[in-house]
């Protein structure tokens, strides 16, 4: 969408980074566009696509509480509490947004025990990543950049998955999930720039 608005406004040189971070190798983006898609048919009714994103919510909280109790206290185990704090209030927002469906408190409270953890926000299978990663989240800046990589990547597959989905009401509630990110990302962003100044 991006890309197509600037090609439309005159500028010659314009990429379009479908498939995000992980499609990158060097200066080239590879892989399919389709990347992740698999996670959802097309189909899916707004009750079951938040199941999902919660699910997803819930899987980087965990990986962000699962760094946090491998530091010994100090500045980064507070860092990985705030970001496992930022994904508990996406959550809330979800449950929030589920709410709003019409289901009973019950079926809210079935959202949160059936909802899997298996697949962080991006599409990145949890056991993997926390084995991917781990030598590389010493430093509070990397543990930013790390954060940032994945919430980009959940952006991107939360637009993709909009378009997969077509239009409708869940497609808007896919929407405001890329809103949230992006409000997210650029929180990050600022803690970041802060660190580096």
């Amino acid at each position: 969408m991006a890309a197509q608005l600037l090609a439309g406004q005159g500028f010659k040189e314009v990429y379009n980074l479908k498939g995000g971070i992980r499609a990158w190798q060097g200066v080239l983006a590879v892989g399919p566009v389709e990347l992740n898609l698999d996670l959802i048919r097309g189909d899916e009714t707004p009750g079951e696509m938040i199941t999902l994103a919660y699910g997803m919510e819930e899987a980087l909280r965990r990986f962000y509480l699962h760094f946090g109790q491998q530091q010994a206290g100090g500045g980064l185990q507070a860092l990985f509490q705030i970001l496992a704090g930022a994904e508990e209030k996406h959550q809330g927002r979800l449950r929030d947004t589920y709410r709003g469906l019409g289901p009973s408190p019950g079926e809210v409270e079935q959202l949160v025990a059936t909802a899997s953890a298996q697949v962080l926000e991006g599409g990145f299978k949890f056991e993997e990543f926390i084995q991917a990663n781990e030598p590389r989240l010493k430093t509070e800046a990397e543990i930013l950049e790390l954060a940032l990589m994945l919430e980009t990547q959940a952006l991107d597959l939360y637009l993709r998955f909009a378009v997969k989905v077509g239009a409708g009401e869940t497609q808007k509630i896919l929407y405001r999930l890329g809103d949230e990110e992006k409000a997210h990302l650029a929180a990050l962003d600022r803690r970041l720039d802060k660190k580096s100044a």
